[in-house]
């Protein structure tokens, strides 16, 4: 068995205390830089408020072929970026250059072997935060929207009871 760790964010609104677990787990939140997505089919329409909104906050977007299409298809600019197996510079080269600041890519398949392990190798190497949800992906955006605002400190445990 092993201890994965714990980490808890707490605060009045939901943003941001996903936002501080963040912070507590040593994976913060970038508020500028660039964001990587790709996302399986299944996910495509679904992630597309979501990338609205990193762009509405004014983030530069990548994202891979099929990602990248529905994106334009739906008025939300990003720039195109080639999977591992398109040739180079691809989606590692940025992560090794350090020229995105987080990594939204939920998988389609399972183990290391993958682009999608290779992917979240590359970002675990580099110290890239990466989400792996949809779900955490909206609450990410979500929290990056708030923290953007300005609009929170840090209280102890007993103020919130």
């Amino acid at each position: 068995m092993r201890s994965t760790g714990e980490v808890m964010g707490i605060d009045k609104s939901f943003p941001i205390a996903f936002a501080k677990s963040q912070m507590a787990a040593g994976g913060s939140l970038p508020t500028t830089g660039t964001i990587y997505i790709s996302v399986r089919d299944g996910d495509k329409q679904k992630i597309i408020p979501v990338a609205r909104k990193l762009a509405k906050l004014g983030f530069n977007l990548l994202a891979t072929g099929g990602t990248h299409k529905i994106l334009a298809d739906n008025g939300i600019p990003a720039e195109r970026v080639n999977k591992i197996k398109e040739g180079r510079p691809n989606i590692i080269d940025v992560i090794k250059n350090k020229e995105v600041v987080l990594l939204i890519n939920t998988p389609t398949t399972k183990g290391p072997r993958t682009d999608e392990g290779s992917i979240r190798a590359a970002a675990v190497m580099n110290k890239i935060p990466i989400i792996t949800t949809l779900t955490a992906a909206t609450a990410a955006a979500d929290a990056i929207e708030a923290l953007k605002s300005g609009d929170w400190t840090v209280k102890p445990l007993q103020e919130y009871y």
